[in-house]
């Protein structure tokens, strides 16, 4: 190693000084501290991927491993995440109202030993921030803050389980179980869970998916008759009631992150459409499902009022897609992310390239990387985070391949 060239000491220093300034932002308060409208010249790139456990999605390969196997498989993700030139590794750590970690408040995942509850002899979480660290990667908490289990049988869980314990907090919708967010205690319960592995582990963000009130099902009702009954009297209509409710858990979050570990982040990664233009002005050129009307979350608000550190929607879509255009929903996010504070990555899917029933584009290898090019037409878009792990292995298209010979050649550091 060769002394330190000036432009590379004064960019040091350069970041020195940024992280100093971020060090004195007033804990809790969103927008503080932070310039808003376009990016910091310290800011980094996101390059992400997302780990997934929920049904051994992606890591574990699967339930039953040894404590070695397992810790093995995981540091390859690690490992090839460096190779493929990323930064950012989302770990999937609560994928049902469970633990990742040794948690006093929820059962160790049952997609580690095959029996939930039961000890895997070993710290994943703890592991994965470790040596995620020690690769250079950055390792965000992936939390699923409302979703109980993927089927719809309460006895099939550990009779400890806190939703067996408290049956009233649980809503069986379609083939799953919820949490239901319209009661109080259970907002304060779910964020007490998650904000225990912050408080654990030097974890450099919590990041939450698109999973809040269900996804709508034909012929299915989410029971919470009582719920609204009982608190949703300031309210004109149950769906403004449930916005609220969702609201309060992202907003209640934040303040608990930043009182628990300062400098920690929130990211959330929403369905890709917020509105479509023709139902609400403000919203993009699509004709999709909407976040706000049919999970009720409102992702623009959290944005624009900067709520959350990022935001990192999921435009699984191709460029051309007649319902859903990536190419339209760039710059419409763009724009809603200027001068708010937030920082917007991009979700890829990956999944898609080279996958049997896709659509043309996704069997062009090129069509991804076409995606990384057209993003960078807009300053606010500050990175990818690609879905999943085990497609950024197999890459059956060679379209995570192109994606690095043709952007991640250089390395760059995450944004911060």
């Amino acid at each position: 190693m060769g002394r330190l060239s000036r432009r590379t000491f004064a960019l040091a220093a350069l970041s020195a000084l940024v992280t100093a300034a971020e060090a004195q932002a007033v804990p809790g308060s969103r927008g503080q501290g932070r310039p808003a409208g376009g990016r910091w010249a310290s800011e980094g790139e996101m390059r992400g991927v997302w780990l997934a456990t929920v049904t051994n999605r992606d890591w574990p390969s699967r339930s039953g491993l040894t404590a070695e196997q397992q810790r093995a498989e995981l540091l390859t993700h690690l490992d090839r995440a460096v190779d493929r030139g990323l930064n950012t590794v989302i770990f999937q750590v609560r994928p049902s109202a469970d633990a990742l970690w040794p948690s006093p408040h929820e059962p160790w995942s049952q997609y580690l030993t095959g029996t939930q509850g039961q000890d895997p002899g070993w710290d994943p979480l703890g592991t994965a921030v470790a040596e995620a660290h020690r690769r250079g990667l950055e390792l965000h908490a992936w939390c699923n803050p409302l979703r109980v289990a993927v089927h719809s049988d309460p006895t099939r869980l550990i009779a400890s389980h806190p939703a067996r314990r408290n049956p009233d907090w649980v809503v069986k919708y379609g083939s799953r179980l919820y949490y239901n967010p319209g009661l109080p205690e259970v907002r304060a319960f779910v964020q007490q869970a998650m904000l225990d592995a912050v408080a654990k582990y030097p974890v450099d963000a919590v990041h939450f998916d698109d999973y809040f009130y269900p996804y709508p099902e034909a012929g299915q009702t989410f029971d919470d008759d009582r719920a609204y009954d009982q608190h949703g009297g300031d309210f004109s209509t149950r769906a403004d009631w449930r916005r609220d409710n969702i609201d309060r858990l992202v907003r209640d979050m934040a303040d608990g992150i930043a009182r628990t570990r300062p400098g920690t982040r929130f990211g959330i990664s929403p369905f890709g459409v917020w509105r479509n233009a023709s139902t609400d002005p403000l919203g993009s050129d699509t004709r999709a499902l909407q976040s706000y009307d049919d999970v009720y979350a409102d992702t623009r608000r959290w944005v624009r009022e900067n709520w959350i550190d990022y935001i990192c929607p999921q435009l699984y879509w191709h460029i051309g897609n007649s319902a859903a255009d990536y190419a339209k929903l760039i710059p419409w996010w763009a724009e809603v992310a200027k001068g708010s504070g937030t920082r917007l990555h991009i979700g890829e899917a990956l999944y898609k390239a080279g996958a049997s029933g896709q659509p043309a584009a996704w069997q062009d290898p090129a069509e991804l990387s076409r995606h990384l090019t057209l993003a960078a037409e807009h300053p606010e878009v500050s990175g990818h985070v690609f879905f999943g792990a085990k497609d950024v292995a197999a890459d059956p298209a060679g379209a995570m391949a192109r994606v690095v010979a043709d952007h991640y050649r250089r390395s760059a550091a995450p944004p911060r």
